[in-house]
């Protein structure tokens, strides 16, 4: 909005620093309450964006939270919502936007996800299924847009001081058969004694932005270095698990 663009900002609760925003810039916020475990909602918003902006350039999916815990420790209730939420919340905004790109002749998805759509910790099962789900949701709808001028962006950041880890994370009710273990490990990066999270949200949000005038689009845009160090890691440590099964895979090709 400093830019001079127009902005459609989906809330569950409009707090008191969303309605300071909409005082400071009246003609190009449009506050919406949206629930994107709602699909008709989120068919209902985006359809009235169009309406009242004409088109959507740019869309950006950011609703999520944290779930931790075993998963023998989470509760059926508690899955169903993360996923509603972090996963198919995401492909329905997604499947909601794509028909008013292509007949506007292109747009940008930009989808938040996390390092943890490609590096996964115990304690954290449910989460690490939503991001790695997303990724490869947005992967493959990556390539049916390219036609249309439509692309997809993946950001992947790391530990940021926000919400996330000091006010929105939800923990399961917790075994003792897991205190003392790697299960639990989350419990000391959640508090904040421990010390804080390295990434700064307001940097993240403006290399964020900067991705929408890219060209091409970067398909994954990772935030911070402990979390690009522990991708390249995790990513390296499986392609050698994946070359050394070389002849295991081809011992069951046929002989044709």
């Amino acid at each position: 909005m400093a830019k001079g663009d127009t902005v459609v900002g989906t809330v569950r609760t409009e707090k008191e620093d969303i309605k300071e925003l909409a005082k400071q810039y009246p003609d190009t916020l449009d506050v919406q309450h949206l629930d994107v475990t709602d699909v008709d909602e989120i068919r209902q918003v985006v359809d009235n964006a169009v309406k009242n902006h004409g088109k959507i350039d740019v869309l950006i999916n950011n609703a999520g939270y944290g779930l931790f815990g075993a998963a023998e420790e989470l509760s059926d209730k508690g899955i169903n919502l993360i996923l509603a939420t972090d996963l198919t919340g995401s492909i329905q905004m997604i499947r909601a936007v794509i028909p008013y790109m292509r007949k506007q002749g292109g747009g940008r998805i930009i989808q938040i996800s996390s390092y943890g759509g490609q590096v996964a910790y115990p304690g954290n099962s449910l989460y690490h299924a939503a991001k790695f789900g997303i990724e490869g949701f947005c992967e493959s709808v990556a390539q049916e847009v390219a036609p249309s001028d439509i692309s997809v962006s993946i950001i992947e950041p790391g530990g940021a001081r926000t919400e996330f880890r000091y006010g929105s994370a939800h923990v399961a009710k917790l075994m003792l058969e897991c205190d003392d273990t790697p299960t639990h490990a989350f419990l000391k990066m959640l508090d904040p004694a421990n010390g804080l999270a390295p990434g700064d949200p307001n940097k993240m949000a403006s290399r964020i932005i900067e991705t929408v005038d890219q060209d091409p689009a970067p398909l994954h845009v990772i935030l911070g270095s402990q979390a690009l160090q522990a991708t390249i890691d995790r990513l390296t440590d499986r392609l050698n698990e994946y070359k050394g099964e070389t002849d295991l895979a081809a011992s069951t090709d046929f002989k044709d």
